[in-house]
């Protein structure tokens, strides 16, 4: 069975877990810890981040859209991921793009960091209490980003068109992520809430919907598809 290498919370494993059950191939989930990493991670992939894909023991698969496009040419026979033509499969890659750069600068990477990653590394290697500038901070730029959303999911049916892709699944992850601590003001973007409802309710979802940080609960409309 192929393995995941993969944190609980991080937006590129989450994207990678919802991909993978997309395509429906089970996958053997591996836990990580990004600030304590484990000797074996930088064998299998030299920059040590995650995720990791191992079709098998020998050969992992590293960096998110190295991976996304493997598994889109080896599993996307029957369900495509990046699916269109030309035209419209560039733009599923320039909004996956967006998410995985733009948003996860802007808000997740500075809240995931500040609110779980802070509070287990040793002080003298950042650790300590939550930077709420930058929470502060993120959290206004989470607005701009919820506008883009609604104005998209306004628009096609799925972000990137007519068909679900992976620039879905990139937002989703991304949105999860944050959406675990029930900071998100859902009530004032009905249309991304609308979009973010119909991605909870998949199939592919629910195991992120069961996924705990140890000593912090998630939010209490977490895991509500009905929130």
């Amino acid at each position: 069975m192929p393995s995941l290498i993969h944190f609980t919370l991080d937006p590129f494993s989450r994207r990678m877990r919802l991909a993978l059950a997309e395509y429906g191939v089970p996958v053997e989930l591996i836990d990580e810890t990004p600030w304590d990493p484990s000797p074996d991670i930088f064998e299998l992939n030299p920059a040590g981040t995650l995720p990791v894909y191992l079709e098998d023991a020998n050969s992992p698969v590293c960096g998110i859209e190295a991976i996304a496009e493997f598994l889109e040419e080896t599993k996307g026979r029957r369900t495509s991921l990046i699916p269109g033509d030309a035209y419209e499969r560039a733009e599923v890659r320039r909004l996956t793009g967006w998410f995985d750069t733009k948003f996860y600068a802007e808000v997740s990477e500075p809240v995931i960091t500040e609110k779980v990653i802070r509070r287990f590394l040793p002080r003298e290697a950042g650790g300590g209490g939550m930077d709420m500038a930058r929470v502060r901070q993120a959290m206004v730029r989470l607005r701009e980003h919820l506008d883009y959303i609604g104005h998209l999911a306004d628009h096609h049916v799925w972000l990137a068109g007519e068909h679900l892709s992976i620039a879905d699944l990139a937002a989703a992850a991304h949105i999860s992520a944050v959406d675990y601590f029930g900071d998100i003001p859902w009530a004032d973007y009905p249309v991304a809430k609308s979009w973010f409802q119909r991605m909870k309710s998949r199939p592919s979802f629910r195991p992120l919907l069961a996924d705990t940080v140890r000593g912090m609960a998630p939010g209490p409309h977490y895991a509500d598809l009905d929130f």
